[in-house]
């Protein structure tokens, strides 16, 4: 599995401007449902769900919310750059500027933890997180995501 697998550049948010999580998690809900055809409501609803068990804020700035979402056809994944940090309830207490959203239909168990890991994997790099920081627009935030598995390693050695 690879990151083009679940992501595409026309899912990659430049410089979004929210001042909450809560407010964070409703504009990538709608996103999605543009993009999925599923409802708003039920997305934002399943991510929010997911928060309450605990925070995806993983640390450094870097949140990945997830979830199931019934009648979803495969697992999508979703970026967004923060126009400015915000609070997440991060593990480490730090304000979030890096959010990766991954959906998964239901059932997909195995599928949605190889992608949940991999983008766990991709987030770590400190390398890279910070290229995302300075990109200059989708295109270019895509790029970075979406790099051979041997660049990540790299990334990740470097980090």
């Amino acid at each position: 599995m690879e990151i083009s697998d679940l992501l595409t550049v026309e899912n990659v948010i430049t410089d979004l401007r929210v001042t909450s999580k809560k407010q964070a998690l409703q504009i990538l809900s709608k996103h999605a449902a543009n993009n999925t055809g599923q409802d708003e409501r039920d997305i934002f609803e399943i991510l929010s769900q997911r928060e309450r068990l605990g925070t995806t804020g993983v640390g450094d700035g870097r949140a990945i919310p997830h979830g199931h979402l019934l009648g979803l056809k495969k697992i999508q994944g979703y970026f967004a750059r923060l126009e400015k940090a915000i609070d997440f309830d991060s593990i480490d207490d730090s304000p979030v500027d890096l959010i990766f959203l991954l959906l998964a239909p239901k059932g997909s168990g195995a599928e949605h933890l190889k992608a949940l890991a991999l983008i766990s994997r991709l987030m770590r790099s400190n390398v890279l997180c910070e290229k995302l920081r300075g990109a200059n627009n989708a295109d270019a935030l895509y790029a970075l995501l979406s790099r051979s598995p041997q660049t990540r390693s790299n990334l990740r050695a470097a980090s």
